[in-house]
């Protein structure tokens, strides 16, 4: 594991989650929930993105270039936004 690629995922999770949740009332868990699920959904989401994707093996070797900082922030943000929607969904769905 890549400590900075982590908190380059962890950040563009929590930016991907408050995204995410800005789409639609229902799945808004307000900022602090969307960057807190946003972080853990990039944290965790990107690691398995990156060795699913077969993006791990470079950033370990080649430290933190301009390449590991996109591949980071586009699967933190990505897999973060997606967390953050589903837990939304499910927040919306089992309120009532």
């Amino acid at each position: 594991m890549d400590i900075p690629s982590l908190i380059v995922q962890l950040i563009s999770g929590a930016l991907g989650g408050n995204a995410a949740g800005s789409l639609s009332e229902k799945t808004n868990l307000g900022t602090v929930g969307n960057s807190i699920a946003g972080a853990i959904g990039g944290g965790v989401g990107g690691q398995i993105l990156n060795a699913l994707l077969g993006l791990g093996g470079t950033a370990a070797t080649s430290g933190l270039d301009i390449g590991t900082i996109i591949s980071g922030f586009l699967t933190g943000g990505f897999s973060g936004g997606v967390t953050a929607l589903v837990i939304g969904l499910l927040k919306s769905r089992f309120a009532h």
